[in-house]
C-alpha cells in the first residue's frame, strides 16, 4: 500500500502563496531604494542571479543578493517603484491570513520573529541561506503541496558559504546577526564563542523551542569559520556545501505576515537528506527517521510532477564527489527504500 506523503494544495492556496511571493519579494526589493546604487547580473555556478551593488557608508563596494533572474523578478524591480512600503505591510499581513485559512503550511510565530529580523537586518540578501525543516515547510509551499508528516521542528537552522567562494552567492553585505537578535528581545544568546565572536549557536534557556544553529561547510582546519562581515561564527559540517548550490527563494508564512527566504532547491536538499543520514549518533535517531521522512516527500513530488530529472542530476553530482560520498548515499538509499519501500518503483538514481 502506498504511503501518501503529501496532498496538493489547492488552485486558490497556490495562487494565494504567488500573490504573497510576490509582495514580500516586492517589499524586499523596495529597501534598496534608500541605498543609492543599481541591480547587476552575475552569472553563479552557470545561473544568472540579481544583485543590488551600492556603496557602504565608509565607501566599500558592496553587492546584496536579490534572487535568481527570472521574467517575474525583473518586473518586480520594475514595479516596486510604483508601491508604497507602508502599503505592502499591509497587503501582506492579509495575504499570508489568506494563503493559511486556504491550507498553506505555516511556522510558530517566534520562529517567524527570529527569520523575519534576520531578513530585515539583510542576512539572506548577504547570501543566509535558511536549511533544516523550517526550509522544507517553505518548500512545500513553493511547490504547491502540504506535507503530512516530517513537518515539526523546535530548531531554526541557518547555513552561508561562508569563505567557499566557489558555492556562495556572491554577496559580501555587512551586517551584525548578534545585534539583529538583540534586538528581538527573545531572550536568545550565544552558547558557544569562538575568537571572541558571538558563537554558533543560540538558546533561550527558558524555552526549550527556540533554538538556532548557524552552520556552514567544513574546512580543511575542522572551523569553526569566523565571518566578521556577519559578526558571526559558523559550526562546520561534512557534506553541507551540497545544499548550498543553486538556491532557490521561498516564502515564510506566520500569522504575523511572511518573508522572503533563501532555501536549498528541492532536488538537493533530499539529496542532502541521504548523505547525511549515517551520519546522525543513535540519540538523533528521530532525527535520522525524519531526514528519511523529508527525502521521501520531496522524492514524490518530484517524481509525480514530472520533475524527475532534477533528482537525477543531484544524485549523479552527489556521486561525483568520491568514495566516502558514494558510500554515504547508498546507505541512505538502502535505509529510505526499507522504510518507503514504495519509492523502489520511482527508481530514484
Amino acid at each position: 500500500m502506498k504511503t501518501t506523503l503529501y496532498r496538493p494544495l489547492s488552485l486558490s492556496a497556490q495562487t494565494a502563496y504567488a500573490e504573497l511571493q510576490d509582495r514580500v519579494r516586492i517589499q524586499s526589493i523596495d529597501r534598496f531604494r534608500m541605498l543609492p546604487g543599481a541591480f547587476h547580473k552575475q552569472i553563479q555556478k552557470g545561473r544568472p542571479y540579481i544583485y543590488y551593488g551600492y556603496r557602504d557608508l565608509d565607501g566599500t563596494g558592496r553587492m546584496a543578493y536579490v534572487g535568481p533572474e527570472d521574467s517575474r523578478v525583473l518586473e518586480l524591480i520594475k514595479k516596486h517603484k510604483t508601491l508604497q512600503s507602508e502599503d505592502l505591510h499591509t497587503q501582506i499581513r492579509g495575504q499570508a491570513r489568506a494563503a493559511e485559512a486556504l491550507g498553506c503550511a505555516t511556522t510558530l510565530t517566534k520562529h517567524f520573529r527570529v527569520v523575519n529580523r534576520l531578513e530585515q537586518y539583510g542576512f539572506f540578501s548577504a547570501g543566509g541561506i535558511l536549511i533544516g525543516t523550517h526550509a522544507f515547510l517553505a518548500m512545500g509551499n513553493m511547490l504547491g503541496v502540504k506535507w503530512l508528516s516530517s513537518n515539526l521542528t523546535m530548531d531554526v537552522d541557518f547555513a552561508h558559504a561562508g569563505k567557499n567562494v566557489s558555492i556562495a552567492l556572491g554577496a559580501n553585505v555587512k551586517i551584525s546577526v548578534h545585534d539583529a537578535l538583540n534586538s528581538l528581545e527573545m531572550g536568545l544568546l550565544p552558547i558557544t564563542e569562538f575568537s571572541g565572536k558571538t558563537g554558533a549557536q543560540y538558546r533561550n534557556p527558558q524555552d526549550p523551542e527556540l533554538r538556532l544553529d548557524f552552520v556552514t561547510p567544513q574546512t580543511p582546519n575542522g572551523g569553526p569559520v569566523v565571518l566578521s562581515e556577519l559578526d558571526l561564527a559558523l559550526e562546520c559540517l561534512k557534506f553541507m556545501e551540497f545544499s548550498l548550490v543553486n538556491t532557490t527563494q521561498a516564502v515564510m508564512i506566520s500569522k504575523e505576515g511572511a518573508c522572503v527566504v533563501n532555501i536549498p532547491a528541492p532536488e538537493r536538499y533530499a539529496v542532502h537528506k541521504l548523505i547525511i543520514y549515517g551520519e546522525r549518533p543513535i540519540h538523533e535517531q528521530s532525527k535520522a527517521n525524519k531526514d528519511l521522512g523529508q527525502a521521501a516527500a520531496i522524492f514524490q513530488v518530484l517524481f509525480e510532477s514530472g520533475n524527475a530529472h532534477l533528482i537525477r542530476a543531484a544524485w549523479s553530482d552527489a556521486l561525483s564527489r568520491g568514495p566516502g560520498w558514494v558510500k554515504r548515499l547508498n546507505q541512505g538509499k538502502l535505509a529510505l527504500l526499507r522504510q518507503y519501500p514504495e519509492l523502489l518503483d520511482l527508481n530514484i538514481n
